[in-house]
């Protein structure tokens, strides 16, 4: 028998750690066909929300926030790139990147949501490519409404959310409902509204703790 769950993936389309968790939970889904199947809803979370639309340089940025040496940074970057690498993501990431404000991002995430959630999750993806592989600006409105199209959403209703404050309080109240339940780092993968399992977890590692939430709730 098939136990659905439902899982809310909190996360930011500018952590690394998010795709490789994203990864990771897809391919422990993949290993558990005909056991789990999942619903996957993705809610907002902005690493930094007071982020210029132009962005910041990324070395400069960690460096600030997190006081990090700019070897430590690159020893990062690179142990990232390959957790990537071996989940089958190009992480394309430098010295020279920069990083965005997501805000816009996740207001088309949300309008996506609303209609389908595997379109959803194929924006969450674009996004996430458009990103760290190839360098693009998540804030950029051209940018952003390119994605939308690629993954067959409409073009011209992305552009209009785009242009108007369109789904900004929703947004805004998802960020703080998530904030309230406690969820201060990401990726937050919380399962069925009770169950959390935190960071860029391997598949492995998915794939344990969704079979024994699958277990449980079947015995329930």
């Amino acid at each position: 028998m098939t136990t659905t769950l439902t899982i809310d993936f909190v996360s930011d389309v500018s952590c690394p750690w998010c795709v490789i968790g994203l990864r990771g939970l897809e391919q422990a889904l993949d290993l558990l066909q005909g056991e789990v199947e999942a619903d996957i809803r993705f809610q907002p979370f902005e690493l930094n929300p007071g982020m210029a639309r132009e962005g910041e340089n990324i070395g400069e940025h960690i460096q600030r926030k997190y006081g990090s040496s700019p070897e430590k940074s690159a020893d990062l970057r690179e142990m990232i790139r390959s957790r990537a690498a071996a989940l089958g993501f190009v992480m394309a990431m430098g010295p020279d990147s920069r990083i965005y404000n997501t805000f816009d991002a996740h207001r088309l995430l949300h309008w996506a949501g609303l209609q389908d959630l595997d379109r959803q999750r194929a924006l969450k993806h674009a996004l996430f490519a458009l990103y760290f592989t190839d360098a693009g600006n998540p804030a950029d409105r051209d940018a952003l409404i390119e994605a939308a199209g690629r993954v067959g959403l409409d073009r011209d209703q992305a552009a209009s959310i785009l242009d108007s404050d369109a789904y900004a309080e929703a947004v805004r109240e998802a960020e703080l409902l998530w904030q309230r339940q406690g969820i201060s780092s990401v990726p937050a993968v919380v399962v069925d509204g009770r169950y959390l399992i935190s960071g860029g977890q391997p598949p492995e590692a998915f794939e344990k703790a969704l079979r024994s939430i699958a277990a449980e709730k079947a015995a329930s």
